[in-house]
């Protein structure tokens, strides 16, 4: 643990450093379905024995769903104040209230996390110099096992829509991996990895940093955002035997460290959050060739009085609204998407109830909204109004030791 403290002095730390520190706009154009959600029936409830959280008034979400769904929570172990593996929970689907379930123990810096379609299987980075990712059973919380992603600094993984490959973005060393996924759930050795060499580091840049792998909606290419280089790459994923072949790149301005993609439900457009220069863009996505194109940087809705890092952007299942993750100004930022998706109109901003809000998830149904508070070392829920897309805090939020992730089923 010492020496991943150390690190955070230097490359791929930058994230840990950023985050431990104490403590109607203009509508933008742009040049003219990733993994479904796991279905909550197939995953098990965190835990059986848990209590049932009162309901409180009616919500957004009432009627859709009943009995407490399951919550992962993602963390630093190596830290002080950290946890000390991947954090089990519950959530009311009606109230939003979380329930402490326990941890899974045995898993080093599990700071971002994904399930496999299935439901069966949970996904977790393992952020250190040393990088891994390691597979969980959710069925009795048994760890698989881990295997290496060729890389340092591992903070992003997805699951392929097949349940076939896992794809995890390095971001010290500035690659992308896959590894191939068995029928009990289990990783197997790596298949590609693959290095970004070019372009050259944006300004301020030491190297490239990938900081995500995704799916495009087509399900034959995959996109991996770098902060680094001012670049998302579009490969071929082949999906009998797991190698990437780059096929196209798409460059945001100088300095904008793009760091996470969102596509819209209709698959022809994205959402790009770029961390270093507070800004958002729309972009076109063409589902044929996987070509990108990057439109205009627009405002994360931060009030400029202090260092803000936009994080996360989701989009609600309907692909009528989006949420943007700002860390600094601690807000979320709602958008309106016009012209089937290719339009974000910035509609107001609502604080998170929380200090650094790091990750942002949607529950399966899309109503209720999950922050990953880093420095607070808390999990605000919030529900979303279908009808309008407003938020309204569910109540008080859940601690959680450095939260970085949390993921509902």
């Amino acid at each position: 643990m010492t020496s991943d403290a150390e690190a955070s002095r230097e490359g791929w730390s930058r994230r840990r450093f950023i985050g431990a520190l104490a403590g109607t706009a203009a509508v933008v154009a742009v040049p003219a379905p990733a993994a479904p959600p796991a279905d909550p029936a197939s995953a098990p409830a965190a835990d059986s024995t848990a209590a049932k959280a009162p309901a409180p008034a009616a919500s957004p979400s009432a009627g859709k769903a009943s009995g407490p769904r399951p919550l992962y929570l993602g963390t630093y172990t190596s830290v002080d104040g950290g946890g000390t593996g991947i954090g089990l929970a519950t959530y009311d689907p009606a109230s939003g209230r979380i329930t402490d379930a326990g941890t899974v123990t045995g898993v080093a810096d599990p700071s971002y996390l994904a399930v496999h379609p299935d439901g069966r299987t949970l996904y977790a980075v393992d952020e250190r110099t040393a990088g891994a990712v390691t597979a969980v059973r959710l069925a009795d919380r048994t760890v698989l096992g881990a295997r290496s992603t060729g890389g340092a600094g591992p903070c992003h993984l997805s699951v392929h829509p097949t349940g076939r490959w896992l794809l995890s973005a390095n971001y010290t060393s500035g690659s992308v991996a896959v590894h191939p996924i068995d029928a009990s759930g289990a990783l197997g050795e790596r298949t590609a990895l693959v290095k970004h060499s070019s372009p050259q580091p944006g300004p301020g840049q030491d190297g490239p940093h990938a900081h995500q792998f995704v799916t495009g909606p087509d399900g034959g290419h995959v996109l991996a955002v770098d902060l680094g280089t001012d670049t998302v790459y579009t490969y071929r994923l082949d999906t009998t035997k797991g190698t990437l072949t780059e096929v196209s790149q798409a460059h945001t301005r100088a300095g904008a460290g793009p760091r996470h993609l969102t596509f819209h439900p209709g698959g022809r457009y994205a959402y790009l959050a770029n961390e270093v220069d507070d800004t958002v863009a729309v972009c076109a996505y063409d589902p044929a060739t996987g070509a990108l194109s990057i439109g205009d940087p627009q405002s994360s809705g931060s009030k400029g009085s202090g260092t803000n890092y936009p994080a996360q952007i989701v989009v609600t299942p309907n692909g009528a609204y989006a949420c943007l993750a700002n860390r600094g100004d601690n807000t979320l930022a709602r958008y309106a998407v016009e012209a089937d998706g290719a339009r974000l109109r910035l509609l107001d901003t609502v604080p998170v109830s929380g200090d650094f809000p790091r990750q942002i998830a949607l529950s399966p149904d899309g109503t209720l909204l999950f922050t990953a508070n880093q420095r607070s070392g808390t999990v605000s829920v919030f529900h979303v109004d279908g009808t309008n897309g407003q938020l309204r805090l569910a109540g008080e939020p859940f601690a959680s030791p450095v939260a970085v992730c949390a993921l509902p089923l």
